[in-house]
Protein backbone atom coordinates (compact mmCIF):
# COMPACT_ATOMS: atom_id res chain seq x y z
CA UNK A 1 0.00 0.00 0.00
CA UNK A 2 2.38 2.68 -1.16
CA UNK A 3 -0.31 5.34 -1.56
CA UNK A 4 -0.30 7.94 -4.31
CA UNK A 5 2.41 9.63 -6.33
CA UNK A 6 4.78 11.77 -4.28
CA UNK A 7 3.55 10.59 -0.88
CA UNK A 8 6.35 8.04 -0.49
CA UNK A 9 9.65 9.34 -1.92
CA UNK A 10 11.98 7.02 -3.85
CA UNK A 11 14.41 5.11 -1.67
CA UNK A 12 18.01 5.84 -2.66
CA UNK A 13 20.28 5.11 0.32
CA UNK A 14 20.29 4.28 3.99
CA UNK A 15 17.50 2.21 5.54
CA UNK A 16 13.89 1.86 4.43
CA UNK A 17 11.05 0.58 6.62
CA UNK A 18 7.43 -0.40 5.95
CA UNK A 19 5.06 -0.76 8.90
CA UNK A 20 1.39 -1.59 8.28
CA UNK A 21 -1.75 -2.63 10.14
CA UNK A 22 -5.21 -3.38 8.72
CA UNK A 23 -8.74 -3.98 9.90
CA UNK A 24 -11.73 -5.43 8.05
CA UNK A 25 -15.26 -4.08 8.43
CA UNK A 26 -18.46 -6.06 7.91
CA UNK A 27 -20.21 -3.55 5.64
CA UNK A 28 -19.56 -0.55 3.42
CA UNK A 29 -21.42 1.71 5.85
CA UNK A 30 -19.25 0.56 8.77
CA UNK A 31 -16.11 1.00 6.65
CA UNK A 32 -17.01 4.57 5.64
CA UNK A 33 -17.82 5.52 9.25
CA UNK A 34 -14.64 3.98 10.67
CA UNK A 35 -12.46 5.44 7.91
CA UNK A 36 -13.63 8.96 8.77
CA UNK A 37 -12.53 8.30 12.37
CA UNK A 38 -9.20 6.86 11.20
CA UNK A 39 -8.53 9.92 9.00
CA UNK A 40 -9.29 12.22 11.92
CA UNK A 41 -6.92 10.22 14.15
CA UNK A 42 -4.14 10.49 11.57
CA UNK A 43 -4.50 14.26 11.20
CA UNK A 44 -4.76 14.79 15.00
CA UNK A 45 -1.01 14.45 15.63
CA UNK A 46 -1.29 15.60 19.25
CA UNK A 47 -3.26 12.40 20.10
CA UNK A 48 -0.78 9.95 18.52
CA UNK A 49 0.80 9.20 21.89
CA UNK A 50 -2.61 8.14 23.24
CA UNK A 51 -3.05 5.78 20.28
CA UNK A 52 0.46 4.28 20.46
CA UNK A 53 0.63 3.77 24.23
CA UNK A 54 2.61 4.88 27.27
CA UNK A 55 6.06 3.73 26.10
CA UNK A 56 5.86 5.67 22.84
CA UNK A 57 7.11 9.10 21.83
CA UNK A 58 5.01 12.21 22.47
CA UNK A 59 4.06 14.34 19.45
CA UNK A 60 3.14 18.03 19.55
CA UNK A 61 1.84 19.66 16.39
CA UNK A 62 3.16 23.20 15.94
CA UNK A 63 2.78 25.93 13.33
CA UNK A 64 5.71 27.00 11.10
CA UNK A 65 7.09 29.11 13.97
CA UNK A 66 7.12 26.17 16.40
CA UNK A 67 4.15 27.38 18.47
CA UNK A 68 1.86 24.55 19.69
CA UNK A 69 -1.50 24.27 17.92
CA UNK A 70 -4.64 22.22 18.59
CA UNK A 71 -6.02 21.36 15.14
CA UNK A 72 -5.56 19.02 12.20
CA UNK A 73 -2.12 18.89 10.58
CA UNK A 74 -1.46 20.93 7.45
CA UNK A 75 1.45 21.50 5.05
CA UNK A 76 4.17 23.71 6.58
CA UNK A 77 3.44 22.67 10.16
CA UNK A 78 6.04 20.95 12.35
CA UNK A 79 5.96 18.06 14.81
CA UNK A 80 7.92 18.47 18.03
CA UNK A 81 8.79 14.91 19.08
CA UNK A 82 9.79 13.91 22.59
CA UNK A 83 11.26 10.42 22.36
CA UNK A 84 12.19 8.43 25.46
CA UNK A 85 15.84 9.18 26.34
CA UNK A 86 18.13 12.19 25.96
CA UNK A 87 17.27 14.96 23.50
CA UNK A 88 19.42 17.31 21.42
CA UNK A 89 20.73 20.75 22.32
CA UNK A 90 19.76 21.96 18.84
CA UNK A 91 16.20 20.73 19.30
CA UNK A 92 16.00 22.00 22.90
CA UNK A 93 15.44 18.44 24.08
CA UNK A 94 13.22 17.32 21.19
CA UNK A 95 13.41 16.10 17.60
CA UNK A 96 11.72 18.20 14.90
CA UNK A 97 10.16 17.37 11.53
CA UNK A 98 8.39 19.59 8.98
CA UNK A 99 5.26 18.54 7.13
CA UNK A 100 5.95 18.68 3.39
CA UNK A 101 2.56 17.40 2.24
CA UNK A 102 -0.89 16.62 3.63
CA UNK A 103 -3.49 14.89 1.50
CA UNK A 104 -7.05 13.84 2.35
CA UNK A 105 -9.81 12.29 0.23
CA UNK A 106 -12.71 9.84 0.58
CA UNK A 107 -10.37 6.81 0.48
CA UNK A 108 -6.93 8.09 1.53
CA UNK A 109 -5.20 10.48 3.93
CA UNK A 110 -1.46 11.05 4.22
CA UNK A 111 1.19 13.15 5.94
CA UNK A 112 4.75 13.33 4.55
CA UNK A 113 7.40 14.68 6.93
CA UNK A 114 11.15 15.34 6.81
CA UNK A 115 13.67 16.13 9.62
CA UNK A 116 13.92 19.88 10.10
CA UNK A 117 15.65 22.66 11.98
CA UNK A 118 14.15 23.80 15.27
CA UNK A 119 11.92 26.77 14.35
CA UNK A 120 12.19 28.06 17.94
CA UNK A 121 15.87 29.05 17.64
CA UNK A 122 18.37 30.42 15.12
CA UNK A 123 20.45 27.25 14.74
CA UNK A 124 20.58 25.87 11.22
CA UNK A 125 21.38 22.29 12.24
CA UNK A 126 18.74 19.64 11.60
CA UNK A 127 17.18 18.89 15.00
CA UNK A 128 16.52 15.18 14.51
CA UNK A 129 18.46 11.93 14.86
CA UNK A 130 17.96 11.19 11.15
CA UNK A 131 19.44 13.32 8.35
CA UNK A 132 17.48 15.75 6.18
CA UNK A 133 17.42 13.16 3.36
CA UNK A 134 15.18 10.92 5.48
CA UNK A 135 11.39 10.97 5.19
CA UNK A 136 8.43 9.38 6.95
CA UNK A 137 5.08 8.92 5.19
CA UNK A 138 2.03 8.31 7.40
CA UNK A 139 -0.83 6.94 5.28
CA UNK A 140 -4.33 5.58 5.90
CA UNK A 141 -6.27 4.03 3.04
CA UNK A 142 -9.65 2.42 2.42
CA UNK A 143 -9.89 -0.43 -0.10
CA UNK A 144 -13.31 -2.09 -0.19
CA UNK A 145 -14.14 -2.98 3.43
CA UNK A 146 -10.47 -3.01 4.44
CA UNK A 147 -8.76 -0.06 6.15
CA UNK A 148 -4.96 0.05 6.33
CA UNK A 149 -2.65 2.40 8.22
CA UNK A 150 1.04 2.54 7.34
CA UNK A 151 4.29 4.33 8.06
CA UNK A 152 6.96 4.25 5.34
CA UNK A 153 10.48 5.37 6.25
CA UNK A 154 12.82 6.17 3.38
CA UNK A 155 16.52 7.11 3.11
CA UNK A 156 17.00 6.86 6.88
CA UNK A 157 20.56 7.72 7.95
CA UNK A 158 22.00 9.11 11.21
CA UNK A 159 22.27 12.90 11.40
CA UNK A 160 25.91 13.50 12.27
CA UNK A 161 26.14 16.81 10.39
CA UNK A 162 25.64 18.99 13.47
CA UNK A 163 27.83 21.51 15.30
CA UNK A 164 27.36 20.05 18.78
CA UNK A 165 29.52 16.98 19.46
CA UNK A 166 27.04 15.76 22.09
CA UNK A 167 24.26 15.95 19.47
CA UNK A 168 26.37 13.91 17.00
CA UNK A 169 26.91 11.17 19.59
CA UNK A 170 23.26 11.20 20.68
CA UNK A 171 21.93 11.17 17.09
CA UNK A 172 24.19 8.26 16.11
CA UNK A 173 23.06 6.26 19.15
CA UNK A 174 19.33 6.99 18.73
CA UNK A 175 19.48 6.37 14.96
CA UNK A 176 21.23 3.04 15.57
CA UNK A 177 18.42 2.08 17.93
CA UNK A 178 15.80 3.19 15.42
CA UNK A 179 17.50 1.31 12.60
CA UNK A 180 17.79 -1.83 14.76
CA UNK A 181 14.02 -1.92 15.21
CA UNK A 182 12.96 0.48 17.96
CA UNK A 183 11.25 2.88 15.56
CA UNK A 184 9.46 -0.10 13.98
CA UNK A 185 7.95 -0.91 17.41
CA UNK A 186 6.87 2.73 17.81
CA UNK A 187 5.24 2.83 14.38
CA UNK A 188 3.61 -0.60 14.81
CA UNK A 189 1.94 0.65 17.99
CA UNK A 190 0.77 3.78 16.16
CA UNK A 191 -0.67 2.03 13.08
CA UNK A 192 -2.43 -0.51 15.31
CA UNK A 193 -3.95 2.39 17.27
CA UNK A 194 -4.99 4.24 14.11
CA UNK A 195 -7.12 1.39 12.72
CA UNK A 196 -8.43 0.02 16.01
CA UNK A 197 -12.22 -0.29 16.31
CA UNK A 198 -13.43 1.42 19.51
Amino acid sequence: MQGREGLVPEHESGIQTNTESSTECSSEAETIKLFEEVKNRLLDVNRWHDLAGAASATFQLTNEKGDPVERSAKTGDHFRIDIPGPGTITGEGDDWVRIEKVESSHDLAAILVRPATNPKNERKDIAHFFSEASTSSFIVKRDGNKITAAVYGRNEKPNTNTEKVTDKIRNAAIAAGAISGLSKLQWKSLVNGLVKKH
